[in-house]
């Protein structure tokens, strides 16, 4: 693979940090995709000019979720610090992150775009959270989706892997707005209600509204962390699910 995974530019005389997704169709958020991500908004942090993020992709997906070679034992407690820094980073973020969304927004993708402010999506959009079907689960989503749609939708999506279209996931509260180009929809909300405004008295007002939710979810990761880490990667099936969709086949599971 080559490249940079993550397009990063400005517009609005510096007052939108534009972050793109760049290797489609797929869009995994693997090692590179995490560090870019994280780096970018880590630079951006202390602009005083930025007023917002807008994240996007291109291809037609979102992202199709997290790296499953990089779950394996050898390597998941990386990943795993990796991505929920970067979770922790985006739902602490100082500034709203607007997150425009076509095609599938799954497990790991799914996370990083719950970790977002605003969510802006296609009408042909899905949602879910795959990662039982594998045999883990995905910490990130457990404290984070509950927060967003409510906890019966979300325990639903988590204990099923099902996915959900984008007019459900509004119907939820998971998204804001549902159009036939999110990105410009995202890029209208700042127009018309962000960029006239005062950067540092608007962070200000984004830390007054999420700072209990920053709290609750620093809270529950770093114990959703443990009970990945400790328990379930050190059972057989977990392994088992992850190695059987690498090799292209079935799970056999002995519920142990």
């Amino acid at each position: 693979m080559t490249g940079s995974p993550l397009q990063v530019w400005r517009e609005r005389d510096g007052r939108l940090l534009r972050l793109r997704l760049a290797r489609p169709k797929a869009n995994i958020v693997d090692a590179a995709m995490i560090a870019a991500l994280d780096a970018a908004l880590a630079e951006a942090q202390g602009e005083a000019p930025v007023r917002a993020v807008l994240l996007d992709h291109e291809g037609p997906h979102f992202s199709f979720g997290a790296s499953v070679q990089e779950h394996l034992p050898e390597s998941f407690k990386g990943m795993l610090a990796a991505l929920h820094q970067l979770v922790l980073r985006m739902v602490a973020y100082p500034v709203p992150i607007l997150v425009s969304i076509k095609g599938q927004c799954l497990g790991g993708g799914l996370e990083v775009a719950a970790s977002g402010h605003l969510l802006f999506a296609s009408p042909d959009a899905k949602f879910g959270q795959p990662e039982i079907v594998l045999g883990v689960f995905a910490p990130a989503a457990s404290c984070l989706l509950p927060e967003r749609m409510g906890r019966a939708l979300a325990e639903d999506l988590l204990f099923s892997g099902r996915s959900i279209d984008a007019a459900e996931a509004a119907r939820s509260g998971l998204l804001n707005a549902v159009a036939d180009d999110p990105e410009a929809a995202a890029l209208a909300w700042f127009d018309a209600h962000v960029v006239k405004h005062s950067a540092s008295s608007l962070r200000f007002a984004v830390a007054a509204s999420r700072q209990d939710m920053v709290e609750r979810v620093r809270s529950k990761l770093a114990h959703a962390e443990t009970i990945y880490i400790d328990g379930l990667m050190s059972t057989r099936d977990a392994v088992e699910g992850l190695t059987a969709f690498l090799d292209k086949r079935a799970a056999h599971w002995e519920d142990r």
